[in-house]
This record gives structure tokens, sequence and C-alpha cells, in this order.
């Protein structure tokens, strides 16, 4: 099983409820998330007319696929059941949540997966909290590991 994970993703929100979901690709987009040409930047879901459709998720050219490549930004679609969307779209809509895709996931059967997460925005200060409570941890971790030498 090989995971893709999303880092930034929880830099920018807050995440909630996630869900794992299927995703309709071409076969040169397979072969090249099996080689790690994949990037979340600026990846988000959005439901239309009753279905969920991954935007910006940028999959890179297959070298090898010659005039049968695809475009490495186009918008695909994502498998959920009716109720799924339904709940999705209630929440989105009410509440103000973003669907984020935050993490890429090749199982042992060889399906691509895709775990979408129901999160809110992060403001400036929310994000400079963040980064000094890892800087506090780390610190007390470096302490720890000295103090035991």
């Amino acid at each position: 099983m090989k995971t893709f994970k999303n880092r930034k993703a929880e830099y920018h929100y807050f995440l909630g409820q996630t869900l794992e979901a299927g995703i309709v690709l071409t076969g040169s987009e397979i072969k090249s998330i099996r080689a790690g040409k994949i990037n979340f930047k600026d990846s988000y879901a959005r439901i239309e007319s009753g279905e969920v459709w991954l935007y910006n998720l940028h999959i890179s050219g297959y070298e090898y696929a010659g005039h049968f490549d695809h475009d490495p930004e186009r918008k695909r679609k994502l498998l959920f059941n009716r109720h799924e969307i339904n709940r999705l779209a209630t929440k989105v809509e009410e509440k103000g949540y973003t669907l984020v895709p935050v993490e890429l996931i090749i199982n042992d059967k060889g399906l691509v997966k895709i775990i979408i997460a129901l999160a809110r925005g992060k403001r400036k200060f929310d994000k400079r909290d963040d980064i000094r409570k890892k800087t506090e941890l780390r610190d007390k971790e470096r302490e720890i590991k000295d103090y035991s030498h």
C-alpha cells in the first residue's frame, strides 16, 4: 500500500470528518501516480449537480503515454454514494466547510482511493499559534533527549 499525503492541508485548515472515496482516472494518470508524480497544492473538491469533483490536483504527464497522455490539472470525479454526497452538501452549504483532499492511497488491489476531509480555513494567527506549539514541542523533545544522554 502506497500513500501520498497533503502536508499543507493541516497547516492551512482545521480538519474535521474524513471520508474515503474512489477517483476516476485514466491509465496514464495511474501510472504517473505510481511513479509519485502528484502534487496537492491548492486542490479542493466541490459538489456540482449531485456529483463531487476534485479540482487542481496536479498529476504530471506520463512520459511513455505518447498522444494518449492526460491533462495534468483536469477536474476528476470522486466516487461517493448518494447518501454521503447529500450529507457533505448540507455541511458545506450550512456551516461553511470546504472539502480538502488529505491523502491519496493505492491499496493492495491496485485501486486508487482519496481521503477527503471537511475543513475550515485557518486565519493567520491560528497558523502562528500552530508553529509556536510545534517549536515548543520540538524544544522539549530535544531537552529530554539531551538530558537522557
